[in-house]
């Protein structure tokens, strides 16, 4: 038995997904896919389009055998913690035997190039680094220039740092080799528009040009063309009665966050110095929506995703000193269902005789089954949940009509 590990968000599920988990069954001849999907918040630093359980259910009726739940911290944290807790999930399974992801450049030769020289950090590579970020630069500028320097054997093939797949493929890749993981990487040239194309001309267009099609509310025009028959039928049932979620429908929830939280600051949440914590109290004042005090707050060395990023940490009460233990403990601590199909059933008794995390399928037993640390891991992801419930319960009153799937009632969706 052969299986295939793909890693994602499906914000919203499209066509390019279902592409991607039928080309990753064909190259690597996996008879079963496990899908690590980010929960209800997403890496952009903001609440997904669509709950967990409406993006699952898309992705099993679309080829994934399993859909388990990225914890929150790695869900929302930067590429490099993102890849590293998926990858830690995929290979405490102890059943997955490659990971394919999509990548602008294609060539996982090349990815695999770079991880080992990131991974590495030589002497060269640090000073540059440190160099770089001393002069101002973001992080990114600052890798790529010490990178330049450190590898001039990769000069020739330093675009591939300028597109966001390959940049989240290298850090797959770093991910498998820190951990000697026996997973084997394989990566699927990314077809269709690229990552920031609003266009849905393609047919397989961006999951962004998607999301922006529905904030102007061209529901019809959009999932006919974008998304699969199967998807689009579970989404055509639930638009306006749970989606679309966007980043402002979490604005006065933020708000009331910061200003609950303004006299202690902010340097207690990942990726939030002093100086970042004193601009946004400064800032506050001039508050009026999530999205413009993102652009209020970024700067020259803050992107605008590391700033909605840090936020969220902070409505999400997500801490460094959580973080840190995490790490420190073991990456990942369970494994989450949130769906599979019925006839994956070989799959999940291999994962139940080889894993080396429990597989939760009931909340109810997870306090006999975990540790403490893993405890406080799955309580963040509990609450992460609540909070958006309550967002789509606010923006969709007549939400109680409508199946509801919430966190008390630990759902799994199966096909």
């Amino acid at each position: 038995m052969k299986t295939v590990g793909i890693i994602a968000e499906y914000n919203p599920f499209h066509n390019g997904h279902a592409y991607h988990i039928q080309k990753a069954k064909e190259l690597t001849g996996a008879d079963f896919c496990v899908v690590v999907m980010s929960g209800d918040f997403v890496q952009r630093g903001t609440p997904a389009l669509m709950d967990k359980y409406l993006r699952t259910s898309c992705a099993l009726a679309n080829g994934a055998d399993l859909v388990l739940e990225l914890p929150v911290c790695y869900a929302v944290s930067s590429a490099e913690y993102f890849a590293g807790g998926a990858v830690a999930l995929l290979d405490q399974l102890n059943v997955i035997d490659s990971l394919c992801f999509g990548s602008e450049c294609g060539d996982i030769g090349v990815l695999k190039q770079f991880a080992k020289e990131l991974l590495t950090e030589t002497p060269a590579f640090k000073r540059e680094l440190a160099h770089q970020l001393r002069l101002g630069h973001s992080y990114p500028q600052a890798r790529n220039t010490a990178l330049e320097i450190s590898a001039p054997h990769l000069t020739a093939y330093m675009d591939v740092l300028s597109s966001p797949n390959n940049i989240l493929g290298i850090e797959y890749c770093k991910a498998v080799l820190s951990r000697e993981s026996r997973i084997e990487p394989c990566t699927i040239k990314r077809a269709g528009a690229s990552y920031h194309d609003n266009s849905l001309e393609s047919r397989l267009c961006s999951a962004r040009a998607i999301r922006e099609s529905l904030h102007q509310s061209q529901v019809t025009k959009t999932l006919q063309k974008q998304v699969p028959a199967s998807a689009r039928e579970i989404a055509e049932a639930a638009y306006l009665k749970s989606y679309p979620v966007f980043a402002d429908d979490i604005s006065l929830l933020v708000h009331y966050c910061l200003l609950s939280k303004e006299a202690s600051g902010f340097t207690d949440y990942p990726d939030i110095d002093k100086e970042l914590s004193d601009r946004i109290c400064n800032q506050l004042p001039k508050y009026r929506d999530f999205d413009s005090f993102c652009e209020l707050l970024k700067s020259k060395n803050r992107t605008y995703a590391r700033i909605s990023r840090s936020l969220l940490h902070v409505l999400l009460d997500i801490k460094k000193e959580d973080f840190a233990r995490y790490q420190k403990e073991g990456q990942v601590f369970y494994a989450r269902m949130l769906g599979f199909r019925e006839s994956a059933a070989p799959l999940l008794s291999a994962i139940k005789e080889k894993t080396r995390i429990p597989l939760l399928s009931k909340l109810a037993d997870a306090e006999k089954q975990l540790a403490p640390t893993a405890l406080s891991m799955l309580e963040k992801d509990i609450y992460a949940s609540h909070i958006y419930q309550s967002i789509i319960h606010h923006k969709f009153p007549e939400t109680d009509s409508f199946p509801e799937i919430c966190e008390q009632k630990n759902p799994i969706i199966k096909m």
